[in-house]
């Protein structure tokens, strides 16, 4: 919006401004537009939508209604593209939607299935079932979200491939009859089936196979007489992808009637630029290139960064960005690298919107070259304020399976262990956290001038002396710092330029002694100094969590410890068993277990709605739930305490 040269505002969040379609008509009415682009979000893929602009006589910059209608309802789907020869995956796409027919029809298929709203997309309404035990609570989720998203609770039913690959064919088709495939995209790296990393063109791919999938997703776009820019996703049998001795590897999943957020890819490879074809063809005109005239070049790769904590079941994110920049950008003379962002620093990441924050895409002269870029254009972005998965990302680059295209759908599960392996905090990380604390101690002290009420360890005819408490963040150690200030000619100096002595302990047992300096040098810039080996970092405290969490990020690694005061370090395990707070903003969509009810460690009790998806909260010990403080459709924040709820152990050894 502050890039344009003209802006309307539609209103609050959500519902009441981005997916208004009224008020969007009102404002291209209101500017003198003849013509809407509708991004990549919902009422992209809207038919109501299309209608209303045509109603307008407004174009439309994608599909007819019609092709969107015949794509939209995913069942339908289904039959259209039978009839058209495209290869479809087992399932169930029929009318009947009692649970009892659906768990019937999930039994026939055989287990696993995989859940999906008829009218969905984007991974909402979606779910594995691995289990007839699991089948119900599924469905009622898939049926919520699907609720909410697209008010429509219709469900299909497939037959879930153990280890698929996700590769989606681009299509351009344009009024006049023509019909191109500008390659494919690999998709399969994925959480909740929404795509982490999309690279083109597909690693390994005989071209007779990439040639028979673009055709067939230019004849499943003809049938319904598609216009403009769309996606046909495909389910590659990763066993079968190389031979065709037993007929197709490749099955028909659904079809994007939009132009989707992985498109960089595909311009990075094909030199051309897809919004661009979607004016031209939006015009009237005929596509720019026949299929003969299309080439393939190099290698390129996606990576979404999200607001999110990949190390906490990908919670989103909320908050101030107070750093965000990549440096390389501008310097990239190649074109090489190139990231597509809807924020910038100082922005407010809140609830109401999707967590992604940028994409970040680069381009190399094979994949090799391309995963090169990748990795150092993750390392090089600068970011802080909100927590993100960019250390995620890194680790899934850096992946030897991924580096030697080795890929599923279930990439991300099946390396779970490698992937969300936080190594513990080394004493060096210990010591650096130490220094910023004391750093911000002494410069938030209330009265500098007056030394009975400074708090940076201040002793009259003595060194400082602080102790500090720290912990990781997902509760595995409690650490201990003793620092002594080191006495320069028997006097000592202030805090920011003085010399401190660490003993640092871990579970009481002392580890090292390091000596340590620090130094700001900007508002959130450090130089810190451990035994000689100075390193320039950016440090932060995080107050959304129970108590501070000292962010420290270095080239472009970050460790995040949890300070808290020494005198409550021990009690901390007992304090976070006894109750249930909200993880992030949102809305309270379902509660579980009626109030009284004992349950056991992990026992599913609220479901909170965030940034478009739903996230189960579990019971975080043996115990009984007294009394929720939250209804459904409550708005809940950050920490906010969900439930009274009674551990087990403590009423045991109360009695």
């Amino acid at each position: 919006m502050r890039e344009a040269d003209e802006a309307i505002r539609l209103g609050p969040a959500a519902g009441e401004s981005y997916l208004a379609i009224d008020k969007v008509i009102q404002a291209a009415q209101r500017s003198g537009a003849d013509a809407i682009h509708p991004g990549y979000g919902f009422l992209s893929e809207n038919a109501e939508f299309v209608a209303a602009c045509d109603a307008a006589e407004i174009i439309f910059i994608g599909p007819p209604a019609s092709a969107i209608a015949a794509m939209g309802d995913k069942a339908a789907a289904k039959a259209r593209m039978a009839s058209a020869g495209v290869p479809l995956v087992p399932g169930y796409h029929g009318e009947a939607q009692d649970d009892a027919m659906l768990r019937e029809e999930a039994g026939k298929i055989g287990y696993p299935v995989l859940l999906k709203a008829s009218a969905g997309g984007g991974g909402k309404g979606m779910r594995v079932v691995e289990s007839e035990r699991e089948f119900q609570a599924a469905l009622d989720g898939c049926r919520r979200e699907s609720r909410a998203a697209f008010g429509d609770e219709r469900m299909l039913i497939e037959k879930y491939l153990t280890q698929p690959r996700h590769v989606e064919v681009q299509v351009f088709c344009d009024s006049l009859g023509g019909g191109v495939y500008l390659f494919e995209r690999d998709c399969s790296v994925q959480r909740r089936h929404q795509k982490v990393l999309e690279e083109a063109p597909a690693p390994n791919l005989p071209e007779a196979l990439r040639r028979e999938m673009g055709e067939a997703a230019v004849r499943a776009a003809q049938e319904i007489g598609y216009v403009g820019a769309g996606t046909v996703e495909f389910l590659l049998d990763a066993a079968a992808e190389t031979t065709q001795e037993h007929g197709s590897p490749f099955y028909f999943m659904e079809m994007n009637t939009r132009l989707q957020v992985e498109h960089p890819v595909t311009e990075m490879i094909s030199g051309e630029d897809l919004v661009e074809w979607q004016l031209r063809v939006a015009a009237g005109l005929a596509l720019p290139k026949a299929q003969n005239e299309l080439t393939l070049t190099g290698h390129a790769i996606e990576a979404r960064l999200y607001a999110e904590d990949p190390d906490n079941d990908f919670l989103p994110a909320t908050g101030k960005l107070l750093r965000f920049a990549l440096p390389l950008e501008s310097a990239d003379s190649h074109g090489r690298i190139r990231l597509d962002s809807g924020v910038e620093a100082s922005d407010t990441v809140t609830m109401h919107y999707d967590p992604m924050l940028a994409k970040l895409i680069v381009h190399g002269e094979d994949r090799g070259q391309a995963l090169a870029e990748m990795a150092r254009a993750l390392a090089a972005l600068d970011i802080s304020g909100v927590t993100t998965n960019r250390r995620f990302l890194q680790r899934l680059v850096a992946h030897p399976d991924f580096i030697a295209a080795e890929l599923n759908t279930r990439f991300i599960e099946h390396h779970h262990d490698d992937l969300f392996a936080a190594p513990h905090a080394t004493d060096a990380d210990i010591a650096r956290a130490a220094l910023v604390a004391m750093e911000h101690l002494a410069k938030g002290a209330p009265r500098a001038d007056d030394p009975w009420q400074r708090r940076d360890g201040w002793r009259l005819n003595a060194p400082r002396r602080l102790r500090l408490a720290f912990q990781e963040t997902d509760g595995s150690g409690t650490y201990e710092v003793i620092a002594t200030q080191a006495l320069t000619q028997g006097l000592a100096q202030e805090p920011a330029q003085a010399t401190w002595q660490l003993q640092v302990q871990r579970d009481g047992e002392e580890t090292s002694r390091l000596a340590g300096q620090c130094q700001r040098l900007d508002n959130d810039t450090l130089a810190l100094t451990l035994d000689g080996h100075r390193q320039r970092l950016f440090a932060r405290l995080d107050p959304a969590s129970e108590g501070d969490a000292i962010v420290l990020t270095a080239a472009g690694q970050e460790s995040r410890l949890i300070w808290r005061r020494a005198d409550r370090a021990d009690h901390l395990p007992q304090e976070a068993e006894a109750k249930l707070t909200a993880p992030m903003h949102g809305t309270v969509v379902a509660l579980l277990v009626e109030p009284g009810q004992t349950v056991e460690k992990g026992t599913p009790l609220v479901v909170v709605e965030a940034m478009k998806m739903e996230h189960t909260l579990s019971a975080p010990a043996d115990g009984a739930v007294e009394a929720f403080h939250v209804a459904v459709g409550d708005a809940v924040a950050q920490g906010d305490e969900l439930l009274a709820f009674a551990n087990a152990d403590a009423s045991a050894e109360a009695n």
